[in-house]
């Protein structure tokens, strides 16, 4: 079944998030809040979250499932929405502003799949780091 570009982006949020073994509430509230923000996400029923995250959670479940996961939402995605799919897996493990290594070997294998420049990428992480940063105290 060939996924919404919706869903293949809320399938790679919810592979960002659970890259380290663990999704945090943290991450859970990010990726609801750009789903409900984020004009790409207009027209997505939010009601379907439940039963999109359950079906990435199957694929995952699969032999090679990361793998199958990452594919099936890239090729779901139009080229346009690329550097979009980067930022938004990147906004979703950069709310803690710490980066455990699973999450950084996911954002590798996320960035050499996607068709997107060293350059491009680079600036996705710094505005990220640069929005969730909080004041020291």
């Amino acid at each position: 079944m060939t996924l919404s570009a919706h869903d293949a982006l809320i399938h790679l949020m919810l592979v960002a998030a659970s890259s380290d073994t663990t999704m945090t509430d943290k991450e859970l509230t990010r990726i609801q809040a750009l789903i409900e923000r984020m004009p790409v996400f207009e027209g997505f029923d939010r009601s379907r979250f439940a039963a999109v995250a359950n079906e990435c959670a199957d694929k995952l479940n699969q032999p090679n499932g990361l793998d199958h996961v990452v594919d099936d939402a890239i090729a779901a995605l139009p080229a346009k929405l690329q550097d979009t799919a980067y930022a938004v897996s990147v906004e979703v493990t950069a709310v803690d502003l710490f980066l455990e290594q699973e999450e950084l070997r996911f954002l590798e294998l996320l960035r050499d799949k996607l068709d997107l420049d060293r350059l491009t990428t680079a600036a996705i992480e710094v505005a990220a780091r640069a929005r969730n940063r909080r004041l020291p105290g």
